[in-house]
């Protein structure tokens, strides 16, 4: 029963893709990241390579996964309290992206900690398409539509606290296989929302921002409800999104459109004594 690490991802998909495929939607960022690093190689995180890592219980079978792309804390899959109890002997750790139960066994091993983010993996049930409908429509964003949609990229970064280095490449990426939709009215884009690429046969929504001036009109919604339903009818099994946990608005919007929450996942940093 021990962690083995790799910075292949190659070989890392080959040791715990069916595991990873087996609980798609709990381990939707782990799928989504390793998917970035098969796609766009192994620095599109940044300079320094991944670290990705695999448990094997005593049957042999997989039963851990954990993605890190520096600088940015680790990411754990699903795993096992066995693999999680053996995580720190394994690999150093300063921080941790978990479910909830497993950071915090991870944590009360540190001094002192504090919890930077708190985020619901919701999953689609019923869509219920906002009625009435605000007024405008949903249309795919084009490379024609780059600079804007970079500077909403950026922007949501800043509002949401997460990097924003890297929107030229998720926009180019999402653009190329029609993942990033934009709500017009009157011809002027009002608001945005992405999917992931499909992984396991899930779908993530991502990058839902409507700029400020435009806000309280419903456009959220709707094109979330859209690029929705269209994951669905494109053959996605299972539809995901995250929220913050400290915007009750966002999560309140996602819940009448028929999402509902499956889980909680938390960002934890070690702190000095």
């Amino acid at each position: 029963m021990t962690w083995t690490f790799t910075d292949d991802v190659a070989v890392f998909l080959d040791a715990a893709g069916a595991s990873l495929a087996a609980r798609p939607a709990e381990n939707t960022l782990v799928l989504t990241v390793t998917a970035t690093l098969r796609d766009s190689g192994p620095h599109a995180y940044g300079e320094q390579p991944p670290v990705l890592g695999w448990w094997r219980g005593a049957d042999g079978e997989v039963a851990g996964t954990l993605v890190r792309t520096p600088p940015f804390v680790p990411i754990l899959g699903t795993a096992a309290p066995e693999a999680v109890d053996a995580l720190p002997g394994a690999l150093p750790l300063t921080g941790i992206n978990a479910d909830r139960a497993a950071a915090q066994s991870l944590a009360s091993r540190w001094p002192r900690h504090r919890v930077d983010e708190e985020h619901r993996l919701y999953r689609l049930g019923t869509l219920v398409p906002p009625s009435p409908a605000p007024a405008g429509a949903p249309r795919t964003a084009t490379a024609a539509d780059r600079a804007l949609l970079v500077d909403w990229v950026r922007a949501f970064g800043a509002e949401t606290g997460q990097p924003g280095g890297h929107a030229e490449r998720i926009v180019d990426d999402r653009t190329a296989h029609g993942g990033l939709t934009l709500w017009e009215t009157g011809g002027v884009p009002v608001s945005l929302a992405g999917v992931s690429r499909r992984s396991a046969g899930t779908v993530r929504v991502t990058t839902v921002y409507t700029p400020p001036e435009h806000r309280g009109h419903g456009y959220a919604a709707a094109v979330t409800a859209r690029v929705s339903r269209v994951a669905r009818e494109e053959g996605a099994r299972e539809v995901l999104l995250f929220t913050d946990l400290a915007n009750p608005v966002s999560n309140g919007v996602y819940r009448r459109i028929g999402y509902e929450p499956l889980g909680d996942r938390v960002l934890i940093t070690a702190e000095p004594r």
